[in-house]
């Protein structure tokens, strides 16, 4: 049971039922009688990330549970298991075993292309989902790229037996602008060894699993099996051109192919939305949360 009465989260593993044996992912649940949020990490990121949009989220009333995805963070690691049609089966188990009824779900970058399965494999569960910095990810439409050119540029930098200050230390010089709460939830996505080193959470040939499922899916044929709204938040990144203008006509295509869409560009922010803008991107997921049955 979640503790009411707490205003910070409730940590719980939640077991899901899967072929074989069971799997436990690593959630924060904020309590709240509101219309239930449910927030999805990136690529080698944590459930962390999302505590500053949760709280204020929590703070209006309504139900959060931000989960670590298998594989990363305290959830438990399989060695199989990455591909979109399981990590989306994850969701809907979880949805089911905590009891969410028609939650807000939201996803940032290759958790918004899971919300996307989600939505396209799970019609009519979900309020709403929210893509934020992905959802429209296509790594096939990169002019002159294949796989392997993916997996090499895309490859996660060897960070494991960094000192976690010079890490930090690192972000803060990258992210001058972000939180000291947002370095320290990015900071969560290692984990911390007795030598004051790290090691990601997510191990490398999990990482190069997932990278390649997400090669592999093409959102626009998944666009026409969502059935709810959907909201999209993008960052423009005005340091990169050339990812600029491939991100404007995937999020066009992703607003001409949705049945239901609103988009919202943030203008100088950082991929990671959720850790820079948190009080924006709450506010624009706050006024999509209509109380039930409206």
């Amino acid at each position: 049971m979640v503790d009411r009465t707490a205003g910070e989260p409730v940590e719980q593993w939640v077991a899901l039922p899967e072929r074989g044996e069971e799997i436990r992912l690593h959630t924060l649940q904020w309590a709240g009688e509101g219309r239930p949020f449910v927030l999805l990490h990136g690529l080698a990121s944590n459930a962390t990330t999302w505590s500053a949009v949760a709280r204020q989220l929590a703070a209006a009333g309504h139900r959060v549970v931000a989960v670590d995805q298998r594989g990363h963070g305290r959830s438990d690691k399989p060695e199989s298991g990455y591909d979109f049609a399981t990590v989306a089966a994850d969701l809907h188990a979880l949805l089911a075993v905590l009891a969410l009824d028609e939650p807000v779900i939201a996803g940032q970058s290759w958790g918004g292309n899971v919300v996307l399965a989600y939505g396209a494999r799970y019609p009519r569960q979900a309020h709403r989902l929210v893509f934020v910095d992905g959802g429209f990810l296509d790594l096939q439409a990169r002019p002159g790229m294949s796989w392997e050119r993916t997996a090499s540029e895309l490859r996660p930098p060897p960070l494991a037996g960094t000192p976690r200050a010079q890490l930090a230390a690192r972000l803060r010089q990258h992210h001058p602008d972000w939180s000291a709460e947002g370095i320290e939830a990015t900071l969560a996505n290692f984990e911390q060894l007795p030598d004051g080193t790290v090691r990601p959470w997510l191990t490398l040939d999990r990482h190069l699993q997932i990278l390649r499922a997400l090669w592999e899916q093409r959102p626009a044929p998944l666009y026409a099996q969502v059935t709810c709204p959907v909201t999209i938040v993008v960052a423009e990144e005005p340091h990169s051109p050339e990812w600029q203008r491939l991100k404007q006509q995937q999020v066009a295509a992703a607003e001409r192919a949705l049945a239901q869409v609103q988009v919202h560009w943030l203008a100088e922010t950082a991929h990671d939305i959720h850790v820079h803008r948190p009080a924006t991107l709450a506010a624009l997921m706050l006024a999509v949360a209509e109380p039930k049955g409206l």
